[in-house]
């Protein structure tokens, strides 16, 4: 008795393999290969909408493990800091500068909902990015990219290259780091 009833629960385990692996593949969002939990809960948030400084001086600070949404100006508005490391920009595309501050030295992730390029300088110089992790059809983030950042030094944030007048933002201590 017990061998005919096998087949049917491996026909149903097998369906619910299939299902569950339909889910994910359909879940863009679900390919990253980095741990991004703690950033798609805070995509999942209400964000804070601030306006991204056209200068230094009138960039807002942002804080780690919240959500917000900056409100650019045309590229061509903004004063930015430092030449982009991304020298392929062209016309018509959106920037804005933010303030950073950790408390604790390590590994940290920016995480952006659209295809910005992001450049992190302390006192003046660039950060080099250690790694970073996009996926098309994802916003909830599209990319992450991991910085290892001093703790107690001003950090400016310098997005550019967008396409969109806006963006969400996070900033996150990496679970690596």
């Amino acid at each position: 008795m017990t061998r005919t009833k096998l087949p049917g629960v491996f026909v149903f385990l097998g369906l619910s393999v299939a299902l569950a692996s339909s889910s994910h593949a359909d879940d863009a969002c679900a390919s990253f290969t980095w741990d991004v939990r703690h950033e798609r809960a805070l995509f999942a948030e209400e964000a804070t909408s601030l306006v991204a400084g056209s200068t230094l001086a009138t960039a807002p600070t942002l804080a780690a493990d919240r959500l917000y949404r900056l409100e650019f100006k045309s590229q061509a508005q903004v004063k930015l800091v430092a030449p982009p490391g991304n020298k392929k920009q062209t016309g018509g595309m959106y920037a804005g500068l933010a303030r950073l501050r950790v408390d604790t030295p390590g590994k940290y992730r920016i995480a952006l909902d659209q295809g910005f390029w992001i450049d992190l300088l302390v006192n003046g110089s660039p950060v080099r990015a250690e790694a970073f992790q996009g996926r098309p059809g994802c916003n909830a983030p599209h990319k992450i990219v991991e910085f290892v950042l001093p703790a107690g030094t001003p950090i400016t944030l310098q997005l550019s290259g967008g396409n969109g007048s806006s963006l969400r933002v996070t900033v996150t201590r990496s679970p690596e780091g």
